[in-house]
């Protein structure tokens, strides 16, 4: 390849851009990629994992045992300051739980 021939990444990408539909592709993409990248957490384990914590790291934070926390992560159900304060000591930012309410998202801040 010559000089002459070659393109530069952000002139191929302009020109891609102004293809029919091509901005469009593009901006859907995103958003499926941006879903994908989000995490189900199935429990609150995998909460803690997520922050890359330790069972120690969330007792440490809460100032109870590991032994407490194992427990607190096997539970069928927990107090709303129980669970704010176990996401929080993940590293969690601004803790919320979302639900679909007749096709509307509601958002409860823990």
């Amino acid at each position: 390849m010559s000089e002459k021939d070659f393109v530069r990444g952000n002139d191929r990408l302009r020109r891609m851009l102004q293809r029919p539909g091509m901005v469009e592709a593009v901006d859907a993409l995103e958003s499926e990629a941006a879903e994908l990248d989000r995490i189900h957490a199935m429990s609150l384990a995998m909460v803690r994992e997520a922050g890359k914590r330790t069972q120690a790291d969330i007792a440490h934070e809460l100032g109870i045992s590991q032994g407490a926390v194992s427990q607190m992560e096997r539970r069928e159900d927990i107090l709303w300051s129980t669970l704010r304060g176990y996401i929080t000591a993940t590293g969690a930012e601004n803790p919320r739980i979302v639900v679909t309410v007749n096709g509307r998202d509601v958002e409860l801040t823990l």
